[in-house]
């Protein structure tokens, strides 16, 4: 099968929705995380009008375009395959040391917390790009905080699978409250 990140999205949701062991949650996470990411450059892109150049929107939102690097949503996505399969050889392989089984099942926790972490920077940039936004878009650039949010409890997900340190969970679910309160305040849901 190809890699996650050179299928065309019909071809992978096709493969997401099949009995097999990838792709799984992992990456559906990082597929939505870079979708999400798209969308807020996208709203860094339309920050480039002459007025944005002037008053200094524009240089703000190529620092955004910097910060949120698609490419890396996309491999995580692959990352996360390749340790699941790591991760069924430990299930399976009665002559693996401990050490290399130690190091597959770090190696599978790793991938979705930083996942979860590409998120939540990604989002804390979006959110410190939105005052400096074009107008018109700004709507994009929240949509992308909204995937990227999902994207990163979904990872978590994954992580919680791997059965993380007690501590390790605590600091995760502290990013989480974090997305969460960027997303409440764009919601504005309280009565």
């Amino acid at each position: 099968m190809a890699a996650t990140s050179k299928q065309i999205l019909g071809d992978f949701i096709k493969a997401l929705s099949a009995k097999q062991p990838t792709p799984g949650g992992g990456a559906a996470a990082a597929v939505g995380a870079a979708i999400g990411g798209a969308a807020a450059r996208m709203s860094a892109e339309y920050t480039q009008r002459k007025k944005d150049k002037e008053s200094g929107a524009a240089e703000r939102a190529d620092v955004l375009i910097g910060q949120i690097d698609l490419d890396q949503f996309l491999t995580a996505a692959d990352d996360d395959a390749k340790a699941y399969a790591d991760l069924q050889r430990t299930w399976k392989d009665t002559d693996m040391s401990a050490e290399e089984k130690s190091q597959i099942e770090v190696r599978a926790l790793q991938v979705p917390t930083v996942l979860l972490e590409k998120c939540h920077s990604s989002i804390m940039a979006v959110k410190a790009f939105l005052p400096s936004c074009n107008s018109n878009i700004t709507s994009d650039a929240k949509v992308g905080i909204h995937q990227l949010a999902g994207a990163a409890r979904a990872a978590y997900q994954t992580v919680l699978v791997n059965s993380p340190p007690e501590d390790e969970k605590n600091r995760l679910k502290g990013l989480l409250r974090e997305i969460r309160d960027v997303e409440d305040e764009l919601l504005d849901l309280e009565e």
